[in-house]
């Protein structure tokens, strides 16, 4: 290859991936906290911080309605208990739509506890919890939703963890009418976050702070009441499921790191599981 298609080529890598990597200053708008949600090195870096007086928090300019969202993080170091980093699509109003990611911190030593939900039509109740089987506070790793029609997939460093299938044929509302914005907070939460709020948040290790960076939505987005995703159909997410592969991986993830599955707490529910417990494969 010639010299300058050489210098071409990497110039349009490099832009390419930048591209994909999203700008915080054009994605997201910080919607409180003050002066502790910033922007970093020229919008490649978000942080939010947490002390006594006040967490932090930040939305997506744009709203979702189905996509692949990724998004790095690193987690609060150290003794971060009581502390709560939520990372989550959700719509507005009572009834709501709403795909969550909590990190529970805990003491130095100990491991967060990831907290998933899904709330549909402002019901919730469908909690799992894992243990990270990484130190979520020494480097970033890569949290994902995947949320297409039949389904939404909860992946970590594109490891599944957690299916929600579309149960609206046996009677299970499932999200897929109200479009999303993406938010995270950093949050003091330490009447249950950390052993059922029997640690409280040690103030003198304040402020708190949590690191994101490679935002990067393939997503459908919405707008004046339609979709961008109407006329391509092509995206791979938008039909994606779990291959052999990936179920392997779910069920190890399942196996060893879930420590708390709704539909397995059978005091919870003593009339019987959730009908999508019933159904569910995983």
């Amino acid at each position: 290859m010639a010299p300058n298609l050489i210098l071409i080529s990497l110039f349009l890598c490099s832009f390419m991936a930048a591209s994909s990597a999203g700008n915080f200053y054009q994605d997201f708008d910080l919607i409180w906290g003050d002066h502790r949600a910033k922007i970093l090195s020229g919008g490649s870096l978000l942080t939010l911080s947490l002390d006594q007086a006040s967490g932090s928090g930040f939305q997506s300019k744009r709203q979702y309605l189905f996509g692949r969202i990724d998004m790095q993080l690193k987690l609060v170091a150290g003794n971060s208990a009581g502390t709560v980093t939520a990372y989550y699509l959700s719509s507005e109003g009572p009834n709501r739509d709403e795909i969550d990611f909590e990190f529970l911190g805990n003491l130095s030593g100990d491991p967060y506890v990831m907290h998933t939900n899904v709330y549909t039509q402002g019901k919730a109740d469908r909690e799992q919890q894992f243990y990270l089987w990484f130190d979520p506070t020494k480097d970033f790793h890569t949290y994902s939703f995947l949320w297409n029609p039949q389904r939404i997939i909860f992946l970590v460093d594109n490891i599944p963890i957690r299916v929600f299938d579309n149960g609206e044929s046996y009677g299970v509302p499932f999200p897929k009418r109200q479009p999303m914005k993406l938010y995270s907070s950093l949050w003091n939460a330490d009447q249950w976050a950390t052993k059922g709020g029997l640690v409280k948040t040690d103030w003198s290790k304040a402020p708190f702070t949590a690191f994101y960076r490679n935002f990067k939505a393939n997503a459908c987005v919405w707008s004046k009441g339609s979709s961008s995703c109407a006329s391509n159909k092509n995206n791979a997410w938008q039909t994606q499921g779990l291959d052999a592969n990936s179920r392997r991986r779910l069920r190890w993830v399942q196996k060893y790191f879930m420590i708390y599955n709704y539909c397995s707490d059978l005091k919870r529910f003593p009339q019987g599981r959730p009908r999508e417990c019933r159904r569910s494969r995983f």
